[in-house]
């Protein structure tokens, strides 16, 4: 998927590095998600949950063979073009799925060292959670449009790059842009990287004009970083990353369960919702968040390149102003089976604690004492995710030109503890991309 390589080159340029020293950075400006470290980004409770790579507080960057290995090849013009066609899907144990087509294109000149690409996407996402089941809502059933517009320029060691994107649902609206720098030292063995973004969000109800109703949710975010070449085959870089969120990003769905403090004590992990709905009491407010959170994640890598191979392992650590904390260990090998196929098996451990206002059972004496912070969000209490799988990349061009056409495909499965949870215990995904690439 060679737009998603080249917003992988922007967004995490300095992987560029892990096997080819000399092969230019260009690393876009990271705008984050609306929200979240563990949370989804969506403003629904229906949504699905971020697939770990792309969560705030589980990141993982790029997913695919390493970004040197993917460098647009020359074919003899000046100018190169490539498009690119993906389906990716997403499936859970707990009645949710997303279908998300995309198209992509860009078009860059490898001598002047510019580049320009955008692309499209949508998501259809439906779901029957036991979120949508516990307010006798019927099943969620959405469609979300996406796009964005990026460029870079670096036609010697100091490099710029931007990019600008946008997204929509009857229910969401985001807009956001990001600026990034990229200078090359030391005969190109060291790179320094940083770069900034600003989004705004406008979250609503379905069926409500956002004239009506409407919360606004605005975000800046930094990042600053340097890789290292190490030697011929290692490289190791370190990435720090910051974004500040400010605005309610409460979902304007969610519906809180209150109990008397006696029974939130005798509510169990993963009570179901006949028990959640015979005990709690009559009150039930919506969601209620902070209207700010910091977060900060600071993030190492190490790529190893051996004659047919190459590991690549990241470690990154998160916390935020709620409260919440959270490790993530991604790895991958991939492994050259010859010229044209490369393989690889990836593995993922995320662990996360919850933040200092979560609670499985909110107690209340009454109306006047309801909890000034509320959450239903899972995704906000302690977890942990064990993952893996792996896909494979197919280089199908005429002999000469082997990278004009690239079929890859890739297949992870995930599982999630929720430790202190109701309605579910455990969740079961799998996450699956298929792309072909093509250079014209």
């Amino acid at each position: 998927m060679q737009l998603a390589r080249h917003a992988f080159a922007l967004l995490l340029g300095l992987l560029m590095l892990l096997l080819d020293p000399r092969t230019a950075i260009a690393r876009d400006g990271e705008t984050p998600p609306a929200a979240d470290a563990g949370t989804t980004a969506e403003p629904t409770p229906a949504r699905p949950p971020k697939p770990p790579a792309a969560d705030s507080a589980d990141s993982s960057g790029a997913s695919g063979p390493p970004a040197a290995e993917l460098a647009t090849v020359s074919t003899g013009s000046s100018v190169n073009v490539r498009a690119t066609t993906e389906i990716a899907g997403y499936l859970d144990s707990t009645a949710t799925s997303v279908l998300t087509p995309s198209i992509a294109a860009t078009v860059e000149s490898p001598t002047a060292g510019w580049a320009v690409n955008g692309r499209y996407l949508v998501d259809v996402v439906s779901a029957a959670s036991p979120d949508i089941v516990s307010t006798a809502s019927p099943n969620f059933k959405e469609v979300r449009q996406a796009g964005n517009l990026g460029f870079r320029y670096k036609p010697s060691t100091l490099g710029i790059a931007g990019n600008v994107g946008t997204s929509y649902t009857p229910d969401y609206f985001s807009l956001s842009a990001s600026v990034q720098l990229t200078q090359e030292l030391d005969d190109k063995n060291l790179t320094l990287v940083q770069g900034y973004g600003y989004g705004h969000d406008t979250i609503g109800r379905t069926g409500t004009p956002f004239s009506v109703f409407s919360r606004d949710l605005a975000y800046h975010s930094i990042a600053l970083g340097a890789s290292r070449v190490v030697n011929s085959g290692l490289v190791i870089g370190l990435f720090g990353d910051a974004i500040l969120e400010r605005g309610d990003q409460s979902k304007p769905y969610r519906y809180i369960p209150l109990y008397t403090p006696a029974v939130a004590a005798t509510i169990p992990r993963g009570a179901s919702v006949d028990q959640v709905v015979a005990s709690r009491s009559q009150a039930r407010p919506l969601e209620q968040l902070p209207l700010q959170r910091d977060r900060f994640a600071l993030t190492g890598r190490l790529a190893w390149r051996l004659t047919s191979s190459t590991l690549r392992i990241e470690e990154r650590g998160y916390a935020d102003s709620w409260g919440l904390r959270a490790s993530t260990t991604d790895v991958r090998y991939f492994i050259d089976v010859s010229r044209r196929i490369t393989i690889w098996p990836h593995g993922r451990v995320n662990l996360q604690n919850g933040v200092e206002f979560w609670q499985r059972a909110y107690a209340s004496n009454g109306s006047n004492d309801i909890p000034a912070l509320r959450t239903g969000d899972r995704e906000l209490g302690p977890l942990r995710t064990l993952g893996g799988g792996g896909g494979v990349r197919f280089a199908l061009g005429k002999a000469g030109a082997t990278e004009d056409i690239v079929l890859s495909t890739t297949l992870d499965g995930y599982w999630t503890s929720f430790a202190d949870a109701v309605y579910v215990k455990e969740r079961f995904s799998a996450l699956s991309a298929t792309t072909l690439d093509v250079a014209f």
